[in-house]
């Protein structure tokens, strides 16, 4: 990660997942629905990596993937495709649930 980062802000666009850099200076809270992905070196060629998910009234630790080696986009990206998945369905059924009945 570059120097004056947390991490990796992922955001579903279009099918695929998009990231920017969240910069340590700005705002220190996940956007609901966001996943912040972080990474530290554990040694020779590995990577500690974290995910935490925004919710409306928290961020939670959602996965820690220690001592990853090599290209590990392939072992994180299921994990927060399908967990931004499930966060907009249940934001749509939340607001399906909130309507007045007819």
């Amino acid at each position: 990660m570059p120097a004056g980062v947390q991490g990796a802000l992922v955001t579903p666009v279009s099918g695929t997942l998009m990231a920017t850099w969240m910069p340590q200076s700005g705002q220190s809270r996940v956007p609901q629905g966001r996943v912040l992905l972080s990474w530290t070196p554990a040694g020779a060629e590995r990577m500690d990596v974290t995910a935490h998910l925004g919710l409306a009234g928290a961020q939670v630790l959602l996965a820690v993937w220690p001592g990853l080696r090599g290209d590990w986009s392939g072992v994180v990206r299921p994990t927060v495709a399908e967990v931004t998945k499930l966060h907009t369905a249940l934001r749509l059924a939340t607001v399906v649930l909130d309507r007045p009945a007819d």
